[in-house]
């Protein structure tokens, strides 16, 4: 990372200010005010292994958050949690893609950041963030996301609004398979869909979950559609049948999702297809939604240049940690860490060695 600040009058490095901002973002701090205190707070213990004599204050942090490459940033942290992190032998790794907007750096009639991550479906790890430019949207980004990733053989997953041509094309140039819900923004593909012959295809997978107040039933077709697809690389279809039954007596709910991959049968069977699409939303609970709740993101008033964004990337470099030490319970290992200046560094240092 290069440092944004002039030579001259600089007391504390980067890396030093980094690391002391990801230390007290994993003991619970959620604003520059609350990171200059937790610093102050942190004592000699930890200032000798930071080899600092006197820590920064929150103007610093401020500062040099609000001119840091946002992006370069995100880019060196989702190397680091690629390394860091290794499929399960004999499996595919499986990033899930999609966006989320920083409510609270709105700032009049501009509207807030949206960032466009990369979650790991299996360790939960943040593996690349970026920007979504205000004048375009999530499209062109996905191919900026992931540029910098390694995609030989990984297997992606998005929601409807990611289901273009162009993006499939991208992925599988790059190596990487895809499994992409289709809906009406491409009624051509989606028409093809529901009019192929499911009446004949038989059931692969059924599955029954109680919880949320409802039961659910799950049926899941597939079938193999190599010619005549109007979809790049497209090899299976697949339907997924929910039917949602209150428990509380009212009516019950049906819908019908359509899935488009580019896998071919003898590498996902329908039931590993079905896994893949529940698989995607651990982004918005084991993601966005811990960035809200647990880190209170959408609270958060940082609107400074790129503040808000190095601010994100830093809850996910906080939720990374958690996740690769062991903690289940976010919330639980955020007090933790609160309850020692030096537990927050430890798991940093134990990492990186």
């Amino acid at each position: 990372m290069s440092d944004p600040r002039k030579p001259r009058g600089r007391r504390h490095s980067l890396a030093v200010v980094l690391t002391l901002a990801t230390c007290a973002v994993l003991a619970g701090a959620r604003s520059f005010t609350a990171i200059g205190e937790w610093s102050a707070d942190a004592g000699q213990t930890v200032a000798d292994l930071l080899g600092v004599v006197r820590v920064p204050d929150e103007s610093t942090f401020r500062r040099v958050f609000a001119a840091l490459d946002a992006d370069a940033l995100d880019t060196a942290l989702g190397a680091w949690a690629a390394a860091a992190t290794t499929p399960p032998a004999g499996t595919r790794r499986r990033l899930a893609v999609d966006g989320k907007t920083l409510r609270g750096s709105r700032t009049g009639d501009v509207p807030g950041r949206h960032l466009l991550a990369a979650l790991d479906h299996v360790s939960g790890v943040v593996l690349g963030q970026v920007a979504v430019d205000a004048k375009s949207n999530e499209i062109p980004a996905l191919s900026v996301l992931l540029a910098d990733v390694d995609l030989t053989d990984v297997v992606i997953t998005a929601d409807a609004l990611h289901t273009q041509t162009e993006t499939a094309r991208w992925l599988v140039s790059h190596g990487a398979h895809y499994v992409l819900t289709a809906k009406a923004n491409q009624p051509r593909l989606y028409a093809q869909l529901t009019a192929l012959p499911w009446r004949r295809v038989k059931t692969a997978a059924r599955a029954v979950e109680r919880g949320h107040g409802r039961r659910e039933r799950r049926t899941v077709k597939a079938t193999e559609v190599r010619a005549g697809l109007l979809f790049p690389h497209a090899t299976q279809a697949v339907q997924i049948t929910r039917r949602r039954q209150p428990l509380a007596g009212e009516p019950a709910e049906t819908e019908v999702v359509y899935l488009v991959t580019s896998l071919p049968t003898h590498h996902a069977s329908p039931t590993l297809l079905a896994t893949f699409a529940r698989e995607h939303w651990l982004v918005e609970n084991q993601l966005h939604w811990i960035r809200d709740v647990t880190f209170g993101e959408d609270l958060s008033q940082v609107r400074t240049g790129n503040a808000p964004q190095v601010m994100a990337s830093l809850r996910n470099l906080a939720i990374t940690v958690l996740r690769l030490t062991g903690a289940t319970n976010l919330a639980a290992g955020i007090r933790h860490h609160a309850r020692h200046p030096e537990r927050p560094l430890e798991a940093i240092m134990k990492l990186a060695c």
